[in-house]
């Protein structure tokens, strides 16, 4: 018989839950906001990415700092939504938010590089753990001037606290998380080998 969540069977609570991460994540909110602004099509854009990063390439920095917020906001409120209703399975919702940025049905599973989704997540889940990542990432863009290299050490930081602080199984997601980020990332980690990362300010 399997286990229980409130009147709900176990393993139909973890699906409903990824169900409802992975729509909320899904939505392509860089996409939308620069359509709104008449900004174009963002996949026509710089690397043709959906996230911040990309958006700011628009040179509209108030539609990038919205999307920056709005791409984490989606992952955190999928986290708290199922926490408040479900808390067994608020990280299978909070994953599948950000495997929605990462992979959205809406856009051929085309999406974002995951960033900001995992900052969302990270802060909803432990504040502190969030506030880390976000200071690596920023002593690290100040050190070395790199966005993709500041995001790929954040990234590092997640599993790393959460291995030494919280569970687990919040080790094993935010691990996960990173390994999908490091993936997303692949051209830029060769451009970072090659020396050909562009620095930030630089074109």
């Amino acid at each position: 018989m399997p286990l229980m969540a409130g009147n709900m069977p176990f393993d139909q609570t973890m699906i409903l839950a990824a169900l409802f991460g992975y729509l909320l994540g899904s939505i392509p909110f860089g996409l939308l906001l620069t359509r709104l602004a008449g900004l174009g099509d963002i996949r026509n854009v710089g690397s043709g990415n959906i996230g911040a990063t990309n958006v700011l390439r628009t040179g509209n920095k108030y539609i990038a700092a919205l999307t920056l917020v709005l791409d984490g906001g989606k992952a955190a409120a999928a986290l708290l939504i199922t926490q408040a209703y479900a808390p067994e399975a608020t990280l299978i919702a909070a994953f599948a938010a950000f495997a929605g940025h990462l992979y959205p049905v809406w856009l051929k599973f085309e999406g974002g590089k995951g960033v900001a989704t995992f900052v969302g997540i990270a802060l909803a889940y432990e504040p502190l753990m969030g506030l880390v990542c976000i200071l690596t990432w920023i002593l690290t863009a100040i050190v070395f001037r790199y966005s993709s290299l500041a995001s790929l050490v954040a990234a590092l930081a997640g599993p790393i606290y959460a291995g030494l602080f919280l569970t687990n199984f919040a080790g094993s997601i935010f691990a996960l998380i990173a390994a999908l980020i490091f993936w997303r990332h692949s051209s830029n980690i060769r451009h970072l080998i090659d020396g050909k990362e562009p620095k930030i300010g630089k074109s």
